[in-house]
Parts: C-alpha cells; structure tokens; sequence
C-alpha cells in the first residue's frame, strides 16, 4: 500500500503537466525584469508573442524606441512596440517549442521553448548548447 501510494504521490506533477491545454499560454505577460508585456496569441495553430507594453516606451528624443540592434538594416527602424519577438511555436504535451524568440536589447533570436510552471511562464532561449530560461507572471 505504501509503495501504490508513493507512486501516485510521483505521477501527480505529470498528470498536471498533461492537463495543460495548447491555448493555456494564451494571454498578456510580464517580463521577468517587469519592463515588458507580451501578448502570446494563436493563429493558425501556431503560438507568437508580441510586444504590448513597454516601461520606457520613448527614446531619449522621445521618439517611439526602435529595433536598433537588429542586425538586418531593412529591420532597424521598426518600432518595438507591436513587434513580435516569439514566433512559430507549436504545441506538444505541455511545452511550446520549434519557433524562435527575439531579444530589440541585443537584435539576437534564439530557438525557444516555453512551458508553464504552476502560474509562471518559462521562456527558454537556445543559443547552441547554452540556454537561458526567464520566468514571465501573468499580467492582470
């Protein structure tokens, strides 16, 4: 009896995981350092992010902030806001992957994965075998 109920102790944090439902993401997010929202939505089965809210929104010339250090010239003069920085996800089991996120602060993408961890959402970046992972809260 005590090994029927440590196993279900055990397999409790995977049927939760295999409760989450492909539209769960779906929603308005704050960025870990609080200086962004990002609106996740779907479209076409697939799941992107767009900038929504900005902290500082303005430039020192108080011009609407650019995508300056994007590395494609064509790309640097469009604003941030309304930008999408998360495209391409596509839905599996409780994770969100295969598409890329972007970073205006530095103009890299990284391949990415995104999962939810209880009410939090984690955005993972890949850059090789190197990741980074951020912890987003949902936006009221």
């Amino acid at each position: 009896m005590k090994n029927l109920c440590f196993l279900l102790l055990m397999l409790c944090p995977m049927l939760a995981i295999s409760q989450t439902k492909s539209t769960d993401v779906v929603g308005v997010w704050l960025t870990e350092l609080k200086d962004g929202k990002i609106e996740i939505y779907q479209k076409d089965n697939k799941f992107f992010g767009k900038v929504v809210w900005i902290a500082s929104p303005n430039d020192e010339n108080g011009q609407p902030l650019k995508d300056i250090n994007n590395p494609k010239d064509a790309l640097k003069s469009r604003p941030i806001l309304g930008m999408n920085t998360i495209v391409n996800m596509s839905y599996d089991d409780g994770v969100w992957s295969g598409g890329t996120v972007y970073d205006p602060k530095t103009g890299d993408s990284y391949t990415c994965k995104i999962w939810l961890e209880g009410a939090n959402l984690k955005v993972r970046g890949y850059w090789g075998v190197f990741y980074e992972t951020k912890t987003w809260t949902k936006s009221k």
